[in-house]
């Protein structure tokens, strides 16, 4: 009886080995469609994370799931596999620097500009690429709401995309469990505190967040010119190549003079430093 129950196990694990040749197939799958780079040491991780689905999806092996994908055209299971494998760690204004340079730098020079201005055009986008479960642009909007007490008598839009569709669902919901991330005055300001000490963000700050799924190495369906752009902690997961490509399409995308705050471990020298400037820590100027 308890050899029946090993050689089960041992069954079940085998079908469950993932490949050279799976792992070089799933590996060259997200980088083509994504621009994620998974190397050897994201093996074990991917093995891990994907063996779910692979259950999900009743199949035995990694062949097969890898079959899967090669024969699915129109990349419906792409969105579970990106949702697996992407690791979403955030917090409400993580890197504080950045929101005050928002705040200080960035929206009340531009509310000066506004209102010496004659064309009462009061336009401001700003983009969270990568937003994860949606902290990041929250925080950009409570940030928004102080610069800015008359904030609805601007046309102000605040764009968050990220690739994981899983993290887009919880954002446009904007309730949190985590008891830690009422610490924060502004979270307590802006956000409503359940008796289970989960939050909930307020009807203004929803208004200002749109949130949509994307695919930063795709065509990017956006109108306009942003003020700002946040892409922080998320070009770690790109080769140089791809780098150079993204920010270089996100000058495009700035106005003259716009923000790009980056990851505390990225940067965009002999990447991308001939359209920004350096101003502060990982806070970049366009110039051209």
């Amino acid at each position: 009886m308890t050899q029946k129950k090993t050689a089960g196990k041992a069954f079940e694990s085998q079908n469950y080995i993932l490949m050279d040749s799976d792992f070089h197939f799933i590996s060259q799958f997200v980088h083509d469609r994504v621009g994620i780079v998974l190397n050897a040491e994201k093996r074990t991780m991917v093995h891990t994370r994907l063996v779910r689905r692979l259950r999900a999806l009743n199949l035995k092996t990694f062949k097969e799931y890898c079959d899967l994908l090669a024969s699915d055209t129109k990349d419906h299971e792409l969105p579970y596999l990106i949702n697996a494998i992407t690791t979403n760690l955030t917090r409400f204004f993580r890197e504080q620097h950045h929101f005050d340079h928002l705040q200080n730098d960035v929206l009340v020079p531009f509310v000066r500009q506004m209102n010496a201005s004659m064309s009462g055009h009061k336009h401001l986008r700003i983009w969270s690429a990568g937003c994860s479960t949606g902290e990041e642009p929250y925080s950009i909007a409570m940030t928004l709401c102080e610069a800015i007490p008359n904030i609805a008598q601007y046309d102000a839009r605040i764009l968050a995309t990220d690739v994981d569709t899983n993290v887009i669902a919880h954002g446009k919901l904007g309730r949190y469990k985590e008891k830690n991330e009422i610490t924060h005055d502004l979270v307590k300001k802006y956000c409503h505190v359940y008796d289970d000490q989960s939050i909930e963000m307020n009807e203004s700050l929803k208004n200002l967040v749109h949130f949509k799924p994307l695919n930063l190495i795709s065509d990017w369906p956006i109108q306009g010119k942003f003020h700002a752009i946040f892409c922080r902690n998320v070009v770690i997961y790109f080769d140089k190549k791809t780098q150079m490509i993204l920010f270089d399409r996100m000058a495009d995308a700035m106005v003259d003079g716009g923000w790009l705050y980056i990851g505390h471990s990225e940067t965009l020298h002999q990447i991308c430093d001939d359209r920004f400037r350096l101003i502060g820590r990982t806070i970049y100027q366009k110039v051209k």
